[in-house]
């Protein structure tokens, strides 16, 4: 595909509401996250889908910021940073597709965590401009790593 004007726009567009999604669900200790910013992110009836287990926990852009929030609240959650390592957009008319690499740190009932994962998310052209209608994503664990060609590490090392 070349890169014609309104392609480059579109890919702007996506690049755009990605980075909101991320910078909605970090926070430095002390702050507040600003999960709300990510209902303007989404359809109306977008869909969130952790697949990180054998059952995928399937939200509503409401439900998956719900328990975030009381996370944030009760003083469990008080740390999260969440940035895109990789990433592969494809773009046709009215619709675009993103599968990305990302990791995640933070702190949890004050122990730390990290994982990384891969995130497919898909994009839909409204008359309110690019929005995302759904987004699924599964970490890694034993046996499961990101593809080479979605990890920095290995890319930068070849």
């Amino acid at each position: 595909m070349t890169d014609h004007p309104g392609r480059i726009a579109v890919k702007g567009e996506l690049d755009r509401l990605i980075a909101e999604f991320f910078r909605a669900v970090s926070f430095e200790e002390g702050a507040t996250p600003p999960y709300e910013n990510i209902h303007g992110l989404f359809i109306e009836t977008g869909l969130l889908v952790k697949n990180t287990t054998s059952t995928p926990e399937i939200s509503t852009v409401s439900q998956f910021i719900e328990p975030r929030q009381g996370m944030v609240r009760s003083g469990d959650l008080t740390r999260s940073n969440e940035v895109e390592l990789c990433e592969s957009t494809e773009i046709f008319g009215n619709v675009a597709h993103r599968f990305n690499s990302y990791a995640k740190s933070g702190t949890m009932k004050g122990v730390p965590f990290t994982a990384r994962g891969m995130i497919s998310t898909q994009f839909v052209q409204t008359p309110s401009g690019w929005k995302i209608s759904a987004m699924a994503w599964d970490d890694e664990r034993t046996g499961l790593s990101i593809p080479e060609q979605y990890d920095p590490a290995l890319s930068d090392s070849s």
